[in-house]
C-alpha cells in the first residue's frame, strides 16, 4: 500500500477533511481536539487559509467559528478524492480524522 503521507500533510490533511463536515460549527478548538492536532498548530494552519482564501470566519464573542469557502470546498472535495484514490478505499477519510468524529458524533 502507498502511504498517503508522501503527498500529504497529515495534520493539515484531517483538518481540512474534518471542515467538509459543514453539520458543524467548528471552531479552532474543536477542530484541533476532533484531529488530533495542538491549538497552535490548528490556529497557525486556519490562519494560512484565511489568507489563501480557503476558509472564512466569523467572531461569535471571544470563539471565531470556521467553515470552508466555496475555493476551499473544493481543494477539500479534491484531497478527499485524492486521499481515495491513494488509498484504494472507497474514499475513506484518515483514520484518526474518523475516528475522533465519530465519538463525537455519539
Amino acid at each position: 500500500m502507498v502511504v498517503p503521507l508522501i503527498l500529504f500533510k497529515d495534520k493539515q490533511l484531517r483538518i481540512m477533511l474534518a471542515l467538509r463536515d459543514s453539520s458543524k460549527d467548528w471552531n479552532v478548538s474543536s477542530l484541533a481536539k476532533v484531529t488530533g492536532t495542538t491549538y497552535a498548530h490548528s490556529c497557525n494552519f486556519i490562519s494560512a487559509c484565511e489568507k489563501a482564501g480557503l476558509t472564512t470566519g466569523e467572531r461569535h464573542g471571544k470563539i471565531k467559528s470556521v467553515r470552508l469557502s466555496d475555493k476551499g470546498r473544493k481543494v477539500a472535495d479534491s484531497l478527499y478524492e485524492a486521499y481515495g484514490m491513494i488509498t484504494q478505499q472507497d474514499q475513506q477519510i484518515p483514520q484518526k480524522a474518523a475516528q475522533p468524529a465519530a465519538q463525537a458524533a455519539q
